[in-house]
């Protein structure tokens, strides 16, 4: 055409234009050089290139066009300004779509409905709402998209009363009308209306689509409606439109929030075609529902399939793997990370500084702390309390010091952490000058959690009497978790008489827990009253409370081993058995002797020995050293508190055999290293 000179024909110039702009696989740049070539083009051709910008987001482009389109003289039609204030909504422009609304009323298009509803539109989305009703009020002829437009402006802006005034004063109500007023409700999260609404709308007749139905079933998610649900997701089998994705997701997400987890996987089974929002839901729900295994399950599925995950789904691994006590593949998610080069934002990045603090792996906490481009107050709270957990509190206080001067405000949790950080060494005087900063210099007022920490504080050094008086003065009902801290201090100093009656308030506020009729046994049994220890365990076998085993975790080679007290199931058992007879003799070198204190039972002391050396984290220790290879330490998580036997046991063995030994128990880790423990004997 321009070899032939008809590039210079205006309709054929059009229909060109027409034709590149409409084809998607044609650059917009390439379209915006054949209209440079038009002599003398029109206002359809201005209109097109100016369609054209707007449709590839370049609006500003379009505003250059018409700037062109006015220096030639070209006049614009009723086409031209519903193009340009588009131009204005995408980028919220409002000072140049208020000279574009002159321009309507001086030529005289404010009359146009197709001109007025983009008028009503542009001041809408620029959340000018008093101009958008001014200009709906002022126009002569109002259709459907009118009133949508208007109704749509009060919804985008949360304006919810007056979006439902519009829709009781519309004419007509369509899908667009019903579907707008039922995502206002839900975006103001007043679901229960949402409900109805949509109700009134299947009544009326209106058809549904996929994304009112998206809309409900969020409403139907937060109110926990399975059989709402299970109606809706039967609505859109009838309606036929089952199979959008999006809409499949949704009803996944709203099984897995309802409890109904196998109605989920069945979904998402039968789903021919998934994103990774399809199994970045199902994966988040099974990590959510503690069906941690299941979860780390699906994400093996998902990297057979070839489908690369999101940040959502590698936390939601992530905290499978560390409730798994799975280093291994822990570590492997995190090679993954930094093999695809993925960005490591604040949420990824502190789920894996937990992840590792949990596994006591503190300098690979520090690796990711410091290659974090941006930390927000979880980031720190996640290293302060990591560090304290595993025995650095010098370095945990440092780094609160350290994340002040960087001005970030501490939160309640940052004083959890800290608070946590000198209840781990005994640092009495540091606690309460922090926890007195807390409303002072901060204006944060304690929690019961943190009266809590202060009570575990003082009663671990030995300060009962004002732990107590802490408990007595406390501006908020003391929970049973801080009346147990105490008792659990009054074990550890031996003092019954407190003890006793703590002991007797716990068990009357909490009859079915396990934990303080074990404490109250310990404490009559420490002082040989058998008969009371009778009476307690009579009491949980009529309340039917059974005493939670201990139980250790050990991975080696991406397999989890799983230790009772006793326990002789494993398929290495004998071999064990033989390394812990070996253990025993190499201690007894060490001048190693039985704690028979901690078994509070009316039996010999020969069967108390026997009994001790049997713990849970003894067996799994002696099934470390059969199997993992030094200098690997060897990890192990225990469920309940370590016992100064077993505390006294690792550390001897950590220097026999010159192994690493780390244990997390209940409350915090221990680095066993050469004979001594990174809680330096104060737990």
């Amino acid at each position: 055409m321009v070899i032939t000179g008809f590039l210079g024909d205006t309709f054929a110039a059009s229909r060109l234009l027409k034709f590149s702009t409409d084809s998607l696989f044609v650059p917009i740049a390439h379209s915006h050089r054949i209209f440079t070539h038009v002599r003398g083009p029109n206002g359809f051709i201005c209109n097109t290139m100016m369609r054209a910008h707007v449709r590839r987001n370049r609006p500003e482009q379009a505003l250059l066009v018409y700037t062109l389109m006015r220096d030639g003289d070209v006049a614009a039609d009723t086409y031209t300004y519903p193009i340009l204030l588009q131009s204005c909504s995408q980028r919220l422009a409002e000072v140049e779509g208020r000279l574009i609304h002159g321009q309507v009323i001086k030529v005289g298009f404010d009359s146009d409905v197709y001109v007025g509803n983009t008028l009503i539109n542009m001041y809408a989305v620029c959340g000018c709402l008093g101009d958008a009703r001014k200009v709906f009020d002022e126009s002569c002829a109002l259709d459907s998209v009118s009133w949508n437009s208007m109704l749509a402006g009060y919804v985008s802006s949360g304006h919810l009363e007056e979006a439902a005034k519009v829709f009781d004063e519309m004419p007509e109500r369509d899908l667009v009308s019903w579907s707008a007023l039922v995502s206002c409700y839900e975006q103001n999260e007043r679901y229960d209306e949402a409900l109805r609404k949509f109700k009134e709308m299947v009544v009326d007749g209106v058809l549904v689509d996929e994304v009112v139905l998206i809309t409900v079933l969020s409403a139907c998610t937060h109110l926990v409606v399975a059989m709402t649900g299970q109606l809706i997701h039967a609505l859109a089998i009838k309606a036929g439109i089952e199979l959008y994705i999006n809409l499949q997701n949704a009803l996944i997400h709203m099984y897995l929030r309802c409890g109904e987890v196998e109605k989920a996987r069945s979904l998402f089974d039968s789903m021919p075609q998934r994103d990774t929002v399809s199994w970045s839901v199902l994966i988040s729900g099974y990590a959510q529902r503690d069906r941690f295994a299941d979860a780390l399950a699906l994400f093996q599925d998902m990297q057979l399939e070839g489908i690369q995950p999101d940040e959502t789904v590698l936390v939601s691994v992530i905290s499978a793997c560390t409730h798994l006590s799975a280093l291994d593949q822990g570590a492997w998610i995190h090679a993954y990370i930094r093999k695809k080069q993925m960005k490591v934002n604040v949420i990824l990045g502190t789920t894996l500084i937990d992840m590792y603090m949990k596994f006591g792996s503190v300098p690979n906490a520090m690796e990711v702390f410091r290659a974090m481009e941006e930390k927000g107050v979880s980031t720190w709270n996640a290293l302060i309390l990591g560090l304290a957990m595993n025995g650095f509190v010098k370095e945990s206080l440092a780094t609160f010091s350290e994340m002040k001067e960087c001005n970030i405000v501490p939160n309640e949790i940052t004083f959890l952490a800290v608070l946590g950080a000198c209840r781990h060494m005994g640092l009495v005087e540091e606690g309460r000058r922090h926890f007195d900063a807390m409303s002072r210099k901060h204006g944060i007022e304690p929690t019961i959690k943190h009266y809590g920490c202060m009570v575990d504080l003082l009663g671990r050094a030995g300060k009962l009497t004002e732990a107590e008086e802490l408990i007595a003065n406390m501006p908020v009902p003391p929970d049973v978790s801080t009346w147990g801290a105490l008792l659990g201090a009054c074990k550890k100093h031996g003092d019954n008489v407190m003890g006793e009656r703590v002991g007797r308030k716990l068990v009357d506020l909490q009859p079915e827990h396990d934990g303080f009729h074990v404490l109250l046994s310990n404490i009559y049994a420490s002082k040989g009253s058998w008969d009371n220890v009778h009476e307690i365990r009579g009491m949980m076998r009529q309340h039917g409370v059974i005493k939670t085993p201990g139980c250790s975790m050990i991975e080696v080679k991406g397999t989890i081993h799983e230790f009772l007290a006793g326990d002789k199931t494993h398929p290495q058992s004998e071999d064990i058995e033989k390394m812990l007879d070996d253990m025993a003799k190499k201690l007894k070198m060490e001048g190693y002797a039985p704690d028979t204190r901690e078994v509070l039972l009316d039996i010999d002391e020969e069967d108390k020995e026997t009994t001790l050396f049997r713990h849970s984290e003894k067996i799994a220790i002696a099934f470390g050293l059969l199997t993992i290879d030094a200098p690997t330490p060897i990890r192990i998580m225990k469920n309940l508190r370590i016992c100064n036997d077993c505390h006294m046991a690792a550390k001897l063995i950590s220097r026999a055999y010159d192994r690493e030994i780390v244990v997390r128990d209940r409350h915090r880790f221990h680095h066993f290293k050469q004979g001594s423990c990174s809680c330096l004997d104060y737990w």
